[in-house]
């Protein structure tokens, strides 16, 4: 893909709740989610396929690489549905799937065609996993990611 091997941009997304559903005051930085590997995870709620694969892998990841040190993200990209894909089903999704990671919220500026995250991380869809190493390289964007790949990869990192 294009973004592989190109730095990380900034994340844009101005709505976050954090790890216990609360609403964040500031916005989420990359520096955030540690100095390590970061695992973002584009989503929408009424994707079918977030909700067979998206989760489940990321689910796994978290339960695997968590302990690791390695920082975690959920973003809704807003790019459809929008009567559907509101901000109050962040929290029911967080929960769904007990992810206590923080997740935001992210709609198009006023004007653009797709939310910021889209752009600037060129994802074409739901479910999306973007993986940033250490040197906030991006090393993986794709739709579908091998959890067990992946995990064995970063422990031999």
């Amino acid at each position: 893909m294009g973004m592989i091997g190109r730095r990380a941009p900034e994340l844009r997304v101005r709505r976050w709740i954090g790890g216990n559903g609360e609403a964040l005051d500031t916005p989420l930085k990359l520096s955030d989610l540690g100095t390590r590997v970061k695992i973002l995870f584009a989503f929408q709620h009424w994707c079918s396929g977030c909700h067979s694969h998206g989760f489940p892998t990321l689910q796994r990841f978290y339960s695997i690489l968590a302990p690791m040190g390695i920082g975690f993200a959920a973003i809704q990209t807003v790019f459809e549905g929008a009567d559907e894909n509101t901000i109050e089903k962040l929290n029911l999704n967080q929960r769904k799937y007990g992810l206590s990671i923080a997740f935001g919220h992210d709609v198009p500026p006023t004007g653009a065609a797709y939310p910021s995250f889209m752009e600037d991380y060129q994802t074409r869809g739901t479910p999306w996993f973007t993986v940033i190493n250490a040197d906030n390289r991006i090393v993986f964007s794709d739709f579908h990611l091998d959890a067990d790949w992946l995990a064995s990869e970063l422990k031999r990192a």
